[in-house]
């Protein structure tokens, strides 16, 4: 059995598609997906991407990806990554495709002298906790996540 990481291509879309939805159906989140395969290949493939994806092939099968953006942090004055999405398929998994797609992150961040890779996690994905934890990632609960969205987010913008 092999593993390769890989930059996602444009002939990847339909498949990172569905690693999204299979995603948003295990975090309870299907509901929330309202991009279509051609947003994701526009926003991944277009002119100037400013998101990117990894692939992690199994056998040549799509076993999982890493979907991330560069971030900033002003106290390191350095780039950083944000990870916003790894998944890897249930029948892949236990293989170290996970392991290995934040291993690449990791490397990419060295290499670029980036400050951080960062991640949010849902709190009660405790498989996924402990699996972050196990790779020596902290958890920041002081940290509280926001987010602007629809209404409000029009309803600021407009200085309302």
């Amino acid at each position: 059995m092999s593993l390769t990481i890989r930059r996602a291509e444009p002939k990847d879309t339909a498949a990172i598609f569905d690693l999204i939805r299979q995603l948003a159906v295990y975090e309870k989140l299907a509901h929330e997906v309202i991009a279509t395969e051609a947003d994701i290949a526009t926003t991944l493939f277009g002119e100037q991407p400013l998101v990117f994806c990894d692939i992690a092939e199994w056998d040549g099968e799509t076993a999982g990806f890493a979907l991330w953006f560069y971030n900033y942090s002003t106290f390191l004055g350095r780039h950083g990554v944000y990870l916003e999405d790894l998944y890897v398929r249930e029948n892949f998994r236990s293989h170290g495709i996970g392991k290995a797609l934040l291993r690449h992150l990791a490397r990419h961040c060295m290499s670029e002298k980036l400050g951080r890779l960062e991640w949010s996690v849902l709190d009660w994905n405790e498989p996924a906790i402990g699996f972050y934890e196990k790779h020596g990632a902290i958890l920041r609960k002081e940290w509280i996540g926001c987010r602007l969205t629809g209404e409000a987010l029009e309803t600021l913008a407009d200085g309302a």
